[in-house]
């Protein structure tokens, strides 16, 4: 960087590009007391890269440091010096990146019916983060999970300081079931954070959050274990065996799931259809001891609970989701209309969190209410089948999610649709560097 002794006040301009790197010299500079007044342009951006390039325009990113504040000053010398580095005028103002429509952006970033609200589709980590403060497509999917992340997180802190999770084998479902519910939401909000760096993170950000739901499925097989199974099953060979089976759930689950976008670009019906069964099936079973339990109370065999009474919502909450994923409503009745606020996956993830709100308080109702019974009749949580199951079922879904991501990064063309993106990417305006 050149200085001059006479200048009070200088700016330090950085410039990036994806092709060298540029040494700039001084650009215009304030001469106060020193020496002169107003603004001066000692010298012109000259370009030290090992090859002669004409006094063109800046066509690279730039980074400016003001000292002082200097903001109407730098814009008057802006305006002075166009003709030499061709700088806009309002180069200080703000600028929020860029948005698209959806035939704008490769398929594989395009969901039903919304139309427009999409980022571009190689943007960067910072982009990405900073795209989740302002409002986009994905913004309120991104919110809707992140913020009840700090919220199971508070209250598994708070049964920190009134559960011994240590020492008490009786604790270790409980313990299982709020990792996984502190774990899905934050994967999923960071899932739709960095979708949009790549065709090929899209994917993988997907299936680390399909990992992370079957694996809270696994959470909730082991607290209905251990907590939720209804007397007459207690000890039952299903009883033996409910676990053990939900971890294979949980490799269905996140296999099928991540299968089901290798097929998406090809056969987008078909790759619903699975995506759907993959989590219909660990549900459905999951939440025999419910069906079970809430029927014999319709038949009178049992009386009403708070237990009981939280699991019915979880379940219509349950349904609800089902349903919403399902159905792309409501933005499949008006497409367009819904495309910030209001589209069927907001909708999903506000009904999932308050499903997961429901669920966490029945299975706290049902470990307080039956823990005499249960340490009367049935054998206490082990290690092996509480966190043991647990730490199998981590290692297991991240074996899938590896193998899914090779295949993909060795052949990004089945999964990624490479012509049709590459159609699409040239639809795109050019506001940046890929």
């Amino acid at each position: 960087m050149l200085t001059d002794r006479s200048y009070d006040y200088w700016f330090w301009f950085i410039f990036e590009c994806a092709e060298c790197i540029f040494i700039p010299a001084v650009l215009p500079v304030w001469r106060g007391a020193a020496g002169g007044h107003g603004w001066g342009w000692a010298q012109c951006v000259r370009w030290e890269s090992g090859e002669e390039r004409s006094s063109q325009g800046l066509e690279c990113p730039l980074w400016c440091v003001l000292c002082r504040g200097g903001r109407d000053r730098l814009k008057q010398a802006c305006q002075r010096g166009r003709g030499a580095l061709r700088l806009p005028a309002d180069m200080l103002s703000l600028k929020l990146p860029q948005l698209f429509d959806i035939h704008q952006v490769p398929q594989v970033f395009r969901e039903d019916n919304i139309m427009s609200g999409y980022r571009h589709p190689r943007s960067s980590a910072l982009d990405c983060i900073l795209s989740s403060f302002h409002m986009t497509n994905e913004t309120m999917n991104i919110w809707t999970h992140f913020l009840p992340t700090w919220y199971f997180l508070w209250r598994f802190s708070m049964l920190c300081f009134t559960v011994d999770f240590m020492s008490e084998s009786y604790t270790w479902p409980l313990l299982v079931y709020m990792l996984l519910v502190c774990l899905y939401p934050f994967t999923s909000s960071c899932a739709h954070t960095f979708s949009t760096m790549s065709p090929e993170a899209c994917h993988i950000c997907y299936f680390f959050d399909y990992g992370a739901l079957s694996l809270y499925s696994l959470g909730c097989a082991i607290t209905y274990g251990f907590y939720g199974m209804p007397d007459c099953w207690v000890n039952s060979r299903l009883h033996q065996y409910f676990v053990p089976i939900a971890v294979g759930n949980t490799l269905f689950c996140t296999s099928m799931s991540c299968y089901s976008r290798f097929v998406e670009a090809q056969f987008p019906q078909k790759s619903k259809v699975l995506r759907t069964s993959a989590f219909i099936v660990p549900f459905l079973f999951d939440s025999l001891p419910l069906y079970y339990r809430l029927l014999s109370c319709c038949w009178g065999s049992c009386s009403p609970s708070e237990a009981l009474a939280s699991h019915s919502y979880h379940l219509i909450f349950a349904f609800l989701t089902c349903f919403l994923f399902a159905s792309h409503l409501p933005e499949r009745l008006a497409p367009g209309h819904f495309d910030y606020i209001g589209h069927s996956h907001q909708l999903f993830h506000v009904c999932a969190v308050v499903g997961t709100y429901f669920q966490m308080e029945a299975v706290l109702a049902d470990m307080t209410s039956r823990k005499e019974w249960l340490m009367l009749h049935s054998a206490l949580p082990s290690f092996m089948g509480t966190l043991g199951m647990f730490t199998l079922g981590v290692l297991l879904n991240l074996a899938v999610i590896g193998a899914f991501s090779a295949s993909l990064l060795r052949t990004p063309h089945q999964s990624t649709s490479a012509s049709g993106a590459a159609r699409a990417q040239q639809a795109l305006p050019v506001d940046k560097e890929d």
